[in-house]
């Protein structure tokens, strides 16, 4: 029985731990990302595991096998990435393209020079400072962009650039890897460069285009057609339970399929995610997920933390943090000046440099195979690990000196071309319920040259109003995750057109405990339901029965002959009657939202600004 128990004792110490460790860091605004990090330091053999000896009751507190963990973090980092994929698209990586495979590029191509030379002045052969340069060249997606989401700086032009430069870098994994087996070869050879080898090394990379190729076809096949038949499912059967599992299935097999070519289970989650950020379930699969990303990148930033050795550091610490300073300093003056001369702002082009200068996750399988392959020397290499690993948990510090020193907005003359605007919902219109009465308003907000997006349960309404051009997704808008997903907290205004009343008091009650400022508009049954959507806060109620019972007026008035002017103005002091009846049961402090002069007043601009 205590084997048995002992087989899950990790698990339960880690989940343990974040619930009380998420908790505090929000409370004492610490990110919670340095929380975890410090979490793995103090839960690990090198923290309370070294008392375990002497107070055995201390090794249920501790994690004591790390390689438990290992597996639950790398899905963590594929969640993460599966997420970033989310939020692209096809368009939107074609006009990233030149970042990518230009700025994103030359900063491993230029790091990796560098820092080579630097390891070649230290008395390292070619071969091992390539190596060495080559991992130390990469940062860490799975830390660097979270850090960034947390402070609220990822779809400004700092996020946008070192998303580029991670994507470049992800993407150069596997060429490192090879060109890693092709240096052993040329070792071996005594620099002859030995063409069958090179050949060999080449090959590999044949499988992974084919994977990939593959992955692409069923994906653009498969993807929709099964998410409908789930939606289908959910509505007949209220529960989300098949929504969840349908979104594992898609990451953790795009991960394993990606393995299985020879690539990260990274690239392959997140390829995964540009495939459905193109179909109407993107936002439900974004909600569906969050919380297994949040948590299974606990479990990766814990591993980090237990892979921290105190007791090197403690045997040549000025070894250890002046190899993590000078990395720190040379990448961020590396990327800082080819930001610059991509086009990037200084303070911006500062930001970027600092979150990516330390070192990444995939430096550790770099080095892994370089010491594998009889290049890397392991004093040296275990060194350097261990200063990458203390440089990534600078990584927080670093993005909070960033964000304080680029505290001034860069202006837009200074964001960097190349990179894509924000996409078009920050600050767009949302339109809950996309039927006869949501697509009517969609039709003359899109008639008046104003932006929006709309949710509907519906998967048939959903395929319908896409396939007419309208920017439709599935989803549930009652739940709070999801209305911060569709961009409630910078949108201009929030429409619910729903005709069952219940539900829409559920929206309504989420968006206003969201944001106390939204303009919300929300359609009532009948006069005892919009004095109640006045009383949870709408902006304005428009009651079915009431409105119809105007119209019918309106049009009889005007068919007797009355003046249209004289119809109209009465027709309107007999709605603002209604309104004023509506609002005198509703609580004083529920009035005071956005009126009517107020909207009037307020023109939105046709685009987003800059978040910068």
């Amino acid at each position: 029985m205590h084997g048995q128990g002992g087989d899950y004792k990790d698990l339960v110490v880690f989940l343990a731990a974040a619930g009380v460790i998420v908790p505090l860091v929000n409370r004492l605004k610490v990110s919670p990302v340095l929380g975890f990090l410090a979490a793995g330091v103090l839960l690990g053999p090198d923290g309370l595991g070294r008392f375990a000896q002497s107070l055995p009751w201390l090794s249920w507190l501790t994690i004591s096998d790390p390689g438990q963990l290992a597996q639950l973090s790398e899905l963590g980092v594929a969640f993460l990435l599966f997420m970033i994929g989310l939020e692209l698209s096809w368009e939107r990586l074609r006009a990233m393209r030149r970042l990518v495979f230009g700025l994103g590029l030359m900063q491993v191509v230029v790091c990796t020079a560098v820092l080579a030379c630097g390891f070649l002045l230290m008395g390292q052969t070619l071969a091992s400072a390539v190596v060495l340069g080559m991992g130390l060249a990469l940062s860490s997606t799975a830390v660097v962009m979270p850090v960034l989401a947390e402070r609220g700086r990822l779809k400004g032009t700092v996020g946008r650039s070192t998303f580029a430069i991670l994507l470049a870098q992800d993407l150069s994994v596997a060429p490192i890897l090879i060109t890693v087996t092709v240096l052993a070869a040329l070792a071996q050879q005594g620099g002859a460069l030995d063409t069958a080898v090179l050949g060999r090394a080449l090959f590999t990379l044949v499988p992974a285009a084919l994977g990939l190729g593959l992955m692409v076809l069923l994906g653009r096949v498969v993807l929709r057609p099964m998410f409908r038949s789930v939606a289908k499912a959910r509505k007949v059967d209220q529960g989300g339970e098949l929504f969840v599992a349908a979104s594992l299935l898609v990451v953790v097999g795009a991960g394993l399929a990606a393995q299985a070519s020879g690539l990260s289970m990274s690239i392959g989650a997140l390829l995964a995610g540009v495939l459905l950020a193109e179909t109407e379930f993107r936002r439900e699969v974004e909600v569906s997920i969050e919380p297994f990303k949040g948590l299974l990148l606990g479990v990766f930033f814990v591993g980090v933390g237990l892979g921290l050795d105190l007791d090197a550091i403690a045997a040549d610490p000025v070894g250890v943090f002046g190899l993590a300073l000078a990395l720190t300093v040379v990448k961020t003056g590396v990327i800082f000046s080819l930001a610059r001369f991509w086009g990037l702002g200084a303070r911006p082009a500062l930001e970027t440099a600092l979150v990516l200068a330390p070192a990444g996750e995939f430096a550790f399988v770099v080095f892994a195979t370089g010491l594998v392959e009889g290049l890397a020397p392991p004093q040296l290499t275990n060194t350097v690990a261990l200063s990458a690993t203390v440089s990534i948990f600078s990584i927080p510090l670093l993005a909070l000196l960033g964000q304080r020193l680029a505290r001034k907005t860069a202006p837009d003359g200074e964001r960097l071309p190349d990179l894509p605007p924000p996409e078009a919902m920050d600050g767009a219109v949302i339109i809950v319920g996309f039927g006869r009465v949501g697509r009517l308003i969609g039709e003359m907000l899109k008639e008046h040259d104003q932006a929006f997006i709309a949710l509907d349960t519906d998967p048939g309404i959903v395929s319908a109003g896409r396939r007419d051009g309208f920017d439709v997704f599935y989803g549930d808008a009652g739940r709070r995750e999801m209305l911060q997903h569709c961009g409630v907290q910078s949108t201009r205004a929030l429409i619910v057109t729903m005709d069952a009343p219940t539900k829409v008091d559920e929206v309504v009650t989420a968006a206003r405990s969201m944001r106390e400022d939204l303009i919300l508009i929300a359609r009532a049954r009948d006069d005892q339901h919009a004095m109640r959507l006045y009383g949870l806060g709408v902006t304005d109620a428009v009651p079915e029965t009431t409105e119809a019972s105007l119209q019918l007026a309106e049009n009889t008035l005007v068919d007797l002959g009355v003046p249209m002017g004289l119809v109209l103005a009465s027709i309107h002091e007999r709605r603002d009657q209604f309104r004023k009846a509506f609002q005198a049961a509703t609580p004083i402090e529920r009035r005071n939202r956005p009126s009517r002069a107020l909207r009037r007043t307020v023109r939105p601009a046709k685009t987003a600004p800059s978040q910068d």
